[in-house]
């Protein structure tokens, strides 16, 4: 059994001593789920930079926050722009693109990450919500965001039935803060 075992020093210092295994970990996609709808120019480096400047300084657009997150091979921190969902109670982060490096990158470090907004830093653990379980909050997700991001779930939209969000739900993950 191979387990992962983290040192948070400070704030911006996480280790990683021992790695799990991709494909063992509670957190992997399957190869049948793995999903991903890569930026385009415009969004890589106007948009996003433009959206995590502000959370970076201060400025909550919508929800948005920096998350920070350790690169799977490099180790390098990397800073990701994304949408903070509160929903009946709790907080989470959808990757509405699929499979993202920043999904990889957290499922690897246990769900260890850091989201940042102006100079608040709070360390957290996400925990992935399973796929069936995914529907409200991928509802709620697009109702506050489908300007943004409605075209990366294939027609499905807040109002869809279950069925179609159940067709979806797999190629989007979902992450509960802790």
């Amino acid at each position: 059994m191979f387990m992962t075992i983290t040192h948070i020093t400070h704030p911006d210092h996480i280790t990683h001593t021992d790695h799990t295994e991709e494909a063992s970990s509670p957190m992997a996609s399957s190869p049948d789920t793995a999903h991903y709808k890569a930026p385009d120019w415009f969004t890589r480096n106007v948009f996003n930079r433009l959206v995590s400047g502000l959370t970076r300084a201060g400025v909550s657009v919508l929800g948005s926050r920096v998350l920070e997150h350790r690169g799977r091979t490099t180790g390098d921190l990397h800073r990701t722009p994304v949408n903070l969902l509160t929903y009946d109670g709790a907080q989470y982060l959808v990757s509405p693109r699929g499979e993202t490096q920043w999904v990889r990158n957290v499922r690897h470090a246990g769900g260890h990450c850091v989201l940042i907004l102006g100079r608040r830093r709070r360390i957290t653990t996400l925990t992935e919500i399973p796929e069936a379980e995914r529907t409200p909050i991928l509802r709620a997700y697009l109702q506050r965001w489908k300007f943004e991001v409605g075209m990366f779930f294939d027609g499905v939209g807040p109002d869809s039935s279950d069925e179609e969000w159940a067709a979806v739900a797999g190629r989007h993950p979902v992450f509960a803060l802790g």
